[in-house]
């Protein structure tokens, strides 16, 4: 069974930059491709990045598009969320999920078997 856990949310400035870790276990690492979603309270899951299991290709929502930068390292089983010049926003949770699907672009929450519980981020002056 897949487990994800996922750390580095918080309180960070309008400008500024946190990392997001998801650390993977339970199964081969570099077979799964990896994503990340958030979610504000009463809106819907929405997609942010993903990267792929086989050659490390990236996809990111429109939004965070040379904001943000997703990437995996294969040896420690953990994927990161790299986020720089953090606009204001609803507080929301950024979940970690993987998926076994052979597919080359993810976004869906649908396309996800697994999930992390989440880490929160809030973005306030």
């Amino acid at each position: 069974q897949v487990q994800l856990v996922e750390s580095g949310g918080g309180l960070v400035q309008p400008g500024g930059s946190l990392r997001l870790s998801c650390a993977f276990s339970g199964r081969t690492f570099n077979r799964y491709s990896m994503g990340w979603f958030r979610q504000a309270p009463g809106i819907e899951r929405e997609f942010v990045a993903t990267v792929s299991w086989s050659d490390g290709v990236t996809y990111y929502t429109d939004s965070v598009k040379g904001r943000f930068t997703i990437s995996r390292d294969n040896a420690k089983n953990t994927v990161y969320l790299q986020m720089s010049s953090m606009k204001t926003k609803h507080p929301a949770i950024y979940y970690c999920a993987t998926t076994w699907a052979r597919r080359s672009v993810l976004t869906s929450p649908s396309d996800y078997e697994y999930w992390g519980q989440g880490t929160q981020v809030t973005v306030s002056s």
